[in-house]
């Protein structure tokens, strides 16, 4: 019983987002068809078009889910300790100064490799 109303959700949800996607395209193709028209009118009309499909979109059930979950993750950001500018820039600091020991680091390595391979093995000079 579960399953097959899973599967009539699916369905309608499906349904809901088509009936959406083609209101978007009707809107589309409204605003270019109707190039006698103003500006205003246009854009009233594609416009228009886009918040309906984003009205249907919302009123589906996988719209209320996106709904909550967008809700839940505001929520959950609101929640975030942002560091403070000292303290981004006291850290910034430091990955400066690590990404240049590092550099320091690996151009010594590779000199003294390529002194081993060159010089020391091959006896190139």
């Amino acid at each position: 019983m579960s399953q097959q109303t899973v599967s009539q959700s699916e369905e309608k949800s499906s349904w809901v987002s088509g009936l959406a996607a083609l209101i978007v395209v009707a809107a589309l193709v409204l605003y270019y068809t109707l190039i006698d028209q103003s500006l205003w009118v246009r854009l009233g009309v594609l416009f228009g078009g886009i918040a309906a499909a984003v009205l249907i979109v919302a009123i589906s059930p996988d719209g209320r889910r996106f709904i909550a979950y967008s809700k839940d993750s505001w929520y959950e950001v609101k929640k975030v300790v942002w560091p403070t500018r000292k303290e981004t820039t006291q850290m910034t600091l430091v990955v400066f100064g690590f990404v240049l020991i590092m550099s320091l680091f690996l151009w010594i390595a590779d000199k003294l490799i390529e002194w081993l391979v060159f010089s020391a093995f091959l006896g190139w000079k």
